[in-house]
């Protein structure tokens, strides 16, 4: 009788359960442990008259080949990833003085202060010849470009009007992964679209000067710009790019971190450019064999593969092959950290670092210069080989002359003229300069060959290797019987 009772008290709950999840759509484990799903109606009601609509204009002449004009979403799409933009004229080619202005392109922004200034993407208004900005009471401004930076693709415009609503910046640093955030903007120009989601990631590195911050947030052409809200009503990231394979929204998007923004919104406001240190050194990531094997412990940092000449890495003493641990104070955890810290640096300044050399930390300054455009290097040139033999790591050196040395700026090392074996299987090749040998300096062949008598048949041999202007880490691991 008890079973019987039990069993039927069971299904009486099981159907209520059921009807309570048709009529509410919420499933409710239990009454402790119910949990209402976010409320985002005031939020957008709140936030959503601080953010705009960016329509682009450009004067472009009538086309003599009686093409059509592409499509504004597909063109938003060719602008945001870069790509060349079919059937069009080459970049800063003028139209002619009596086109008319057409319409470019469709994006989002979010009113900074109360006196016009308004953030947005730098692709949003990249190359538009007129910026209007509408509000959601459907007034329209033609806004005047304050600035742009591509490298972050922050842009900073104004309008003039006053006692304009707008929003509160937040703290990135509280922001944390799961956290539910909204987007507003206008994706495919429908103005003020909510979407919401969760934060997937935090300082995602996509190969972009700022760490980004990762949503699953549904973001499509012409969202870019808005802003990506927290639940405090706080601006925590601008939307400015997604992960897709057909160029539209495939449930990764990201967004720039807002304190970044800042930074870099407060220097255009203040002088319509962005300074950006850099020290003159090309980088690469530190792997866990190369930490390993020449005693750094754990793979962090970033190594230095080669270094400007002339330069203020090399003024300051840093070497190629040096691992940069820590810059200005703060820590080097990888190698996409470095051009962030030092860009952050103001030109000019004097400030210290640290690297880890052949087995021990040494601390340098260096005087931070600012950024320009890259140089051109060139290749050492190779002369006459000498006759040589392969050693027992299956490597034959020769010493480097007068004019290697000159050409490649070093004062030590010895050049690779023949590789066989393990050697070969780690990747070293033919012509490469070997700086140094298990944490050990290469001064010269017979040094090299005298340094290699004495190791461990057993065990793995890490080579320094120079191969035109950048250095890398080899090891060369004995082979198994």
């Amino acid at each position: 009788m008890h079973s019987t009772v039990t069993a039927a008290a069971r299904r009486s709950f099981v159907v209520a359960l059921a009807g309570l999840v048709l009529a509410t759509g919420t499933i409710v484990s239990s009454p402790a442990m119910a949990q209402a799903l976010p409320e985002f109606a005031d939020l957008a009601e709140r936030i959503g008259p601080a953010v705009v609509n960016i329509r682009t204009t450009e004067r472009r002449a009538a086309r003599p080949d009686g093409m059509p004009e592409m499509d504004e979403d597909m063109l938003e799409f060719f602008r945001r990833f870069g790509l060349p933009i079919p059937n069009q004229p080459p970049r800063g080619q003028r139209p002619q003085p009596d086109a008319e202005p057409q319409q470019r392109g469709v994006g989002s922004g979010f009113i900074l202060s109360a006196d016009g200034y308004v953030m947005t993407n730098a692709h949003v208004i990249d190359g538009a010849d007129e910026v209007f900005v509408t509000l959601t009471d459907k007034r329209e401004f033609k806004a005047r470009v304050i600035g742009a930076d591509r490298r972050s693709d922050v842009a900073l415009v104004k309008i003039d009007a006053n006692g304009l609503p707008s929003v509160r910046i937040g703290d990135v640093n509280r922001l944390r992964v799961g956290e539910w955030v909204i987007a507003i903007g206008s994706p495919f120009g429908l103005e003020n679209t909510v979407t919401a989601g969760i934060v997937s990631a935090k300082a995602r590195d996509t190969g972009e000067f700022l760490p980004l911050i990762q949503t699953d947030v549904a973001i499509n052409p012409g969202n870019s710009g808005g802003p990506l809200i927290n639940m405090r009503g706080e601006v925590v990231g601008i939307n400015s790019q997604i992960y897709s394979r057909s160029g539209g929204y495939m449930g990764i998007s990201f967004a720039i971190p807002i304190d970044e923004a800042t930074r870099v919104a407060d220097q255009l406001k203040t002088t319509g450019r962005v300074s950006r240190g850099r020290i003159g050194v090309s980088i690469d990531q530190v792997t866990k064999d190369v930490a390993e094997s020449i005693g750094l412990g754990k793979p962090t940092g970033a190594l230095v593969r080669s270094v400007e000449a002339g330069g203020p890495a090399e003024k300051a003493g840093i070497e190629a092959g040096d691992i940069i641990t820590r810059f200005d104070g703060r820590v080097v955890e990888k190698s996409g950290d470095l051009p962030r810290i030092v860009g952050g640096v103001k030109p000019g300044s004097k400030t210290t670092l640290q690297v880890f050399r052949r087995g021990a930390y040494k601390d340098l300054s260096v005087v931070v210069a600012e950024v320009e455009p890259d140089r051109v290097r060139r290749s050492a040139e190779t002369e006459t080989k000498p006759q040589v033999v392969a050693g027992t790591l299956g490597i034959g050196v020769a010493d480097l002359n007068e004019s290697q040395k000159r050409e490649l700026k070093l004062k030590n090392g010895v050049r690779v003229e023949l590789v066989e074996g393990a050697a070969a299987r780690a990747g070293v090749r033919e012509g490469d300069v070997i700086l140094s040998i298990d944490n050990t300096e290469v001064t010269s062949a017979k040094q090299f060959e005298a340094v290699v008598a004495k190791l461990d048949k057993k065990r793995a041999v890490t080579l320094l290797v120079r191969r035109g202007d950048t250095v890398n880490f080899l090891i060369i691991r004995p082979v198994s019987r």
